[in-house]
């Protein structure tokens, strides 16, 4: 019982301060806000008059500009150009690979000669048995 007169007491004077001042803002945005539009709102929403005309610039099958078109051209060029690198690094990354492991392979080929060739050798150069002649 003795944690609740001054937990109380707190939230008396906590609610008091709050009455008291009328100057702080209100949680809840008043009529005139919204009336009003500040900030961010200014930048999303547009005027009506503007809004109703900005359909009718232009319609989907109006022709376009010159500079339009030159700007789609000029987005599907880069565009090309972009893809175009992208695939010839592609292929420069598989062909050195495909190199690398060409190069591996035939090391180990190379290595697994010179092994066969050490087993098989009788001392004789050329070696006899590759050497023989048929009668």
């Amino acid at each position: 019982m003795s944690w609740t007169q001054p937990a109380l007491l707190t939230c008396l004077l906590v609610l008091s301060a709050i009455t008291l001042f009328d100057g702080a803002d209100s949680a809840v945005s008043d009529k005139r806000d919204a009336v009003n539009p500040q900030g961010a709102l200014r930048k999303i929403f547009m005027p009506e008059a503007d809004a109703a005309s900005f359909f009718k610039r232009r319609s989907r099958r109006a022709v376009k500009t010159q500079d339009e078109i030159n700007a789609e051209q000029r987005q599907r060029l880069a565009a090309d150009e972009r893809r175009r690198e992208y695939h010839e690094e592609q292929r420069n990354k598989y062909e050195n690979y495909a190199e690398e492991e060409n190069d591996e392979q035939d090391e180990r080929t190379r290595e697994k000669t010179e092994q066969w060739r050490e087993f098989h050798y009788d001392g004789l150069d050329p070696s006899y048995e590759y050497n023989r002649h048929t009668i």
